[in-house]
């Protein structure tokens, strides 16, 4: 009995595994290329994003003027948003996301010249910050927009798990320890890693081949295309739903991370680490990240996506929370890598669901509507944290956001699978 089982599920290990390289080897070499221009570029953001706050201790310790730096970072998304989707849709999407990352690199070098030379300041890291998040409005928008245009419908579910995966780990996993370790090494080498991998990036996306820009019938203005784009989102319930869910949750993210170093970073903060400790922590939400990213079909398939989606929200109040409740960064690190395993359902489920049900000429002003909605709360987030940090303290804020992050909750009574099998079949039609 024993050799009969094994004889018999021999072959399907083989089978699955044969199905499974064909079904990455359909996602085409176009979708690889892009994939590595993302995980390059996305290496470059996370090193920077952890860099600047780091680069902001060494001018001040006011948990306001750090609280800025990240307010700086996230304000193009509240301010230029709108117009980044419009000329996504106006312009071939490549082009842009090259232009972008050109801007991103001339940028972060600068500021690594003006270090160098000891001319830098906590106001000149606010510019950089604004410059660096105004690229990104432009580069984000673009990326999620042209992957319909890269890979058929059917697989973006895949596409988007396999993009999520090196995203976040170069974003979170890689590029915060490799941030600490450089700041440690020198604050001008930090700040030239990113100038130098975002010219890479630039190379990469040079060998995505083709044509990415959506053909027109008629010419219409800026103003009409927002308006258009807009008018789509907000009359979706389901979009419109998830963006508000999406933009709370940011509000409250922003206002802990916007904080965290202070909490966690310097012999006199209540969890004592280093700068490269720091960036290791960071690392283990992004760990569970990378993992769910690859394993959210399963989870998906498992629980539902509506249910999958309630589970996230649960996860995201643990991360939340776990600061006000215990210092022990092994604690804390263990919470983060459970936590993310489920946060990281919620991207790839949302992203994919978002390119399926909305017309691809529409995409790119839908994407930033969207983005609008859930990015453009991270300024006030990060502004909220740093102010309740200076009037209540630090363990507060991340007590007061644990408990509001479990008001998403309320979300999921409009995000149930009826509502969404709903909304593909009405997209398909």
């Amino acid at each position: 009995m024993i050799g009969g089982v094994t004889g018999v599920e021999e072959p399907v290990r083989t089978d699955q595994a044969t199905a499974h390289a064909a079904d990455e080897s359909r996602l085409g070499g176009r979708f690889w290329r892009l994939w590595s221009a993302s995980a390059v570029s996305n290496l470059a953001d996370g090193i920077v994003k952890i860099a600047l706050p780091l680069v902001a201790v060494g001018y001040t310790r006011s948990p306001v003027l750090v609280a800025g730096v990240a307010t700086a970072f996230s304000l193009p998304w509240l301010l230029f948003a709108l117009p980044a989707g419009a000329l996504a849709d106006r312009l071939d999407r490549r082009q842009v996301m090259l232009a972008a990352n050109a801007l991103r690199a001339v940028v972060i070098g600068g500021l690594a010249l003006a270090v160098a030379f000891d001319a830098g300041s906590i106001w000149l890291l606010y510019l950089v910050a604004l410059g660096l998040g105004m690229a990104e409005t432009l580069y984000d928008t673009s990326a999620q927009s042209i992957l319909p245009q890269v890979v058929t419908r059917d697989r973006l579910p895949r596409a988007n798990g396999r993009l999520a995966a090196v995203e976040l780990a170069a974003n979170q996993f890689v590029g915060p320890p490799l941030a600490g370790f450089l700041v440690a090494a020198g604050v001008a080498l930090a700040l030239a890693g990113p100038a130098v991998l975002w010219a890479v990036a630039v190379a990469a996306l040079l060998l995505v081949a083709g044509r990415f820009r959506i053909e027109r019938d008629e010419p219409t203005t800026m103003r009409a295309d927002i308006v258009e784009g807009l008018r789509f989102l907000w009359r979706h319930r389901l979009l419109r739903t998830l963006a508000t869910m999406v933009g709370t949750s940011n509000f409250i993210t922003s206002a802990i991370f916007a904080v965290l170093v202070l909490y966690a970073v310097g012999p006199d903060s209540p969890i004592g680490l280093t700068e490269p400790g720091y960036g290791l922590l960071l690392t283990t939400i992004a760990a569970g990240i990378v993992l769910g990213s690859v394993a959210t079909a399963r989870i998906e398939q498992r629980l539902g996506r509506s249910r999958t989606l309630a589970l996230s929200v649960l996860a995201m109040a643990a991360v939340v929370g776990v600061p006000a409740l215990s210092t022990n960064p092994f604690v804390i690190g263990t919470v983060f890598f459970v936590g993310g395993i489920l946060l990281a359902t919620w991207n790839v489920i949302t992203i994919s669901l978002r390119q399926r049900i909305t017309p691809d000429r529409l995409l790119g002003r839908v994407n930033s509507g969207y983005r609008m909605l859930a990015w453009g709360s991270m300024p006030a987030g990060a502004l909220v944290g740093g102010v309740a940090a200076e009037v209540f303290g630090l363990r507060a804020v991340f007590a007061i956001m644990g408990l509001l992050t479990l008001t998403l909750l309320l979300g999921m009574f409009v995000v149930t699978d009826a509502n969404i099998e709903a909304a593909e079949r009405d997209a398909a039609t």
